[in-house]
């Protein structure tokens, strides 16, 4: 790992022993790409690269005579002079003025790498990264631009983000600053976006890159379970195990846009940040504005180690505290057993016959709270309803302890309802234009987060109960998008600042909570999927993945979360059958082989399960409470996608390759065909292994394949839909 500046060509050059992102000063005297990939040799000189001539129609430099921006690979392209596709930034001087120009003046190369103020962001010791700061000037808008690259030691990754400085007396204004701009020299790529909506999230969609635009964006003030900030571009031939592609993550949380623009010169330009509609940033004298980090992954070997380049960054770079590379525990949650129709002694029967079965954690979800018998009341009244809980979290908590589990509770702290008693004292408080009527979701309004003192209200309320009372864990959900955005804190030329200001309000309650309560383990929910972004893995190191706990959908929900992020960050539970959001009926069996690639937990009232069911329960606690950390942590292969057949199949292989967990899930069962083979990945060829009962090496495994017929046979019998199989395989010394 290195970060070398060529002084006399001025061109920079990090590297490690993957990959090479290379490069410099233009002869415009800003910041141009030459190459990104796999790692190259180092040279003094790349002056080359630029395309120094002139096509027609194409406007040129006047000092230079030869050199075109539009022509030119760009680092972070600007509006309005000779580069004509969409721009990474944009200013407005109080003229009106729209121009930019910023000039290398000087840059800085260091060991780690430091935090991005008041946002989530990778981090790394001085031995982990090297952190390069290239520093450019617009002396005609008195801004400097700090451009931000950090290579990482273990992984083929860059990560980048800006900062924008105003050195003049007069304020400018932001029209747009995205995190990262990376321009390649060719076209031939395909894009993948993950896209969806409530209960069916993250789902794999692949298109033709060609002339013109791609994108993928949010407005809803969240992330969104509609579109994830996280693309992927490969060639045609890639697939899983082999080929050339690059991921782009957002570590953000709220309005975003990617994009892949390709000209008409056979080239492609690659844009991730904060979605530039409803974003206006007025930049007074003296003030820095720094934009979320982007993370930038390249890989030659296919599109499973780009998912685990990214699984092993964010659990050893991103995640942080006392639940960082931690097993997580095995968690009942009451809410599809009861909604918010309990009291103690409902809840304690649930926690009884849980605790019996081996459970590790019992979550107490919504309707603890206020006047909160349905979601027409009480969001925002945060102290217990003794009607429910005589002696508040406080006694419940207690007492789930005496059973020897742990206790967590729900909380939706964003929110409001009108008929609340914080609506009734601060109304001005929710998120709301004058004049417009407010759009409801489930019957509750947003607060504004963007203003301090409505965070720390919240944020009071919270501390006192968590300080009285054993809590080990926090379910914090977000039920809706952000829609009349407006704040009563902020003049009208500040109004484009309320979405960014409003994920920085939420950021910040994060950091309080997390750092008052280091021990309690969090988890992000927002309705499911709305807001699973690496922004929030940096303060809650799971998220709920779906609301959807239908086994077969989740295992495609699932197969799709695992392009971008670690199964450690996926909530997955077994929830009862007929499931409540599809009706579909499956074996308990399969529930579990699903939820086991994840946090892994019960979402049911394990009293209603027959004596079989709940025997069977107990044996599945007990197989993740001794395969968690190989689960949960261990290196995942997609083998089988669920979009393309009619079974699905992964696996998880130790680090050391000693052991490794196969999973086969039949979603739809077939007849008058030959079981056929399945080539597993990630284990020691010239190692032997024990599966289905005999012994075989890991090459005759990956390369020949398992075949079916040696599996359960339920899996492929006529008439078996549903079914599921899980083998533990051991390396035979």
């Amino acid at each position: 790992m290195d970060i070398i500046w060529h002084s006399k060509s001025k061109h920079f050059h990090l590297f490690n022993e993957k990959i090479s992102y290379i490069m410099g000063v233009t002869p415009l005297g800003d910041l141009g790409g030459i190459y990104f990939g796999r790692r190259i040799h180092d040279k003094d000189d790349m002056s080359y690269a630029y395309n120094r001539f002139t096509l027609p129609n194409v406007v040129v430099d006047p000092d230079t005579e030869s050199y075109s921006m539009e022509l030119n690979l760009q680092e972070y392209p600007c509006y309005g002079t000779t580069d004509f596709g969409t721009c990474a930034y944009e200013t407005e001087l109080s003229n009106g003025s729209k121009i930019s120009s910023f000039v290398y003046k000087d840059h800085r190369i260091y060991e780690g790498k430091t935090s991005i103020k008041g946002l989530p962001a990778t981090y790394a010791d001085d031995d982990e990264a090297m952190t390069l700061e290239v520093y450019l000037e617009d002396e005609v808008a008195k801004l400097t631009l700090t451009m931000s690259y950090t290579i990482f030691e273990n992984y083929p990754v860059v990560a980048r983000h800006a900062a924008f400085t105003n050195n003049g007396a007069t304020r400018v204004k932001l029209a747009r600053a995205l995190s990262a701009c990376l321009d390649l020299p060719d076209q031939d790529y395909e894009w993948i976006q993950f896209s969806g909506a409530w209960a069916r999230e993250r789902m794999p969609v692949v298109r033709k890159i060609s002339e013109g635009a791609l994108s993928i964006e949010s407005r809803r003030g969240i992330s969104s379970a509609n579109q994830n900030p996280f693309v992927i571009i490969k060639r045609p031939q890639t697939d899983e195990e082999r080929g050339e592609a690059i991921g782009m993550s957002l570590v953000y949380s709220g309005n975003f846009i990617a994009k892949a623009e390709c000209d008409t010169f056979g080239r492609t330009r690659l844009l991730m940040g904060i979605n530039p509609d409803m974003f206006a940033w007025p930049l007074e004298k003296g003030a820095t504005f720094e934009t979320p980090e982007a993370l930038i992954a390249h890989t030659c070997e296919g599109l499973g180690d780009l998912s685990r380049t990214f699984h092993d960054l964010y659990n050893n770079n991103l995640i942080r505290g006392k639940w960082k590379n931690t097993a997580r525990p095995i968690l009942n949650n009451n809410w599809e057993a009861t909604f918010m129709d309990f009291d103690e002694d409902k809840i304690l029967k649930i926690a009884k016959k849980a605790a019996d079965a081996g459970v590790e954690l019992f979550v107490l979800d919504d309707g603890w709270f206020g006047k909160r018998n349905d979601d027409t009341a009480g969001l925002g009244d945060w102290t217990e309803n003794p009607a429910k809980l005589p002696q508040g979290i406080a006694g419940l908590a207690r007492k789930i302890n005496a059973l020897g589990m742990k206790f967590g509770f729900w909380i939706e702290p964003e929110m409001v309802n009108p008929d609340s008693d914080l609506y009734r004292r601060h109304p001005d408080w929710a998120l709301a234009t004058p004049g417009r009527k407010s759009s409801l979701g489930r019957h509750q309004l947003v607060l504004d987060f963007s203003r301090e003192e409505v965070v720390d209200c919240i944020y009071g309320m919270l501390k006192k109960v968590l300080e009285g009372a054993p809590v080990s864990y926090i379910k914090w959900d977000m039920n809706r998008s952000l829609t009349e955005v407006f704040s009563n804190a902020y003049p009208a030329d500040e109004q484009g600042t309320v979405y960014h200001r409003y994920v920085l309000g939420v950021y910040s309650l994060y950091e309080r909570l997390t750092g008052d309560f280091p021990d309690i383990l969090f988890e992000s929910c927002s309705s499911g999927g709305n807001r699973y972004d690496a922004g929030m893995l940096y303060y809650a190191p799971q998220t709920w993945c779906s609301d959807n706990t239908d086994a077969i959908d989740r295992i495609r929900i699932q197969y799709g979360t695992s392009f971008g992020y670690p199964i450690s960050s996926i909530g997955a539970h077994v929830s009862a059958s007929p499931n409540q959001q599809t009706g579909r009926s499956t074996p308990i069996s399969t529930r579990a082989n699903v939820a086991y690639f994840g946090t892994f937990g019960y979402e049911l009232d394990l009293n209603k399960l027959s004596d079989e069911e709940f025997a069977e329960v107990k044996e599945q606690i007990k197989f993740m409470k001794e395969n968690r950390e190989l689960l949960q942590f261990g290196s995942f292969y997609r083998l089988r996608s669920p979009f393309e057949n009619d079974q699905a199949s992964w696996m998880v292989v130790s680090k050391d390759r000693k052991k490794a967990i196969f999973a086969l899930y039949c979603m739809r069962s077939n007849v008058n065909q030959l079981p056929g083979y399945l080539r597993l990945s990630g284990l020691d060829p010239d190692r032997r292994y024990t599966f289905a009962g005999q012994m075989f090496y890991g090459d005759e495994l990956m390369n020949l394949g398992a075949t079916l017929k040696l599996l359960n046979k339920k899996a492929l019998a006529t008439g078996q839909d549903f079914v599921s199989y899980i083998e533990v395989i051991d390396a035979v010394d």
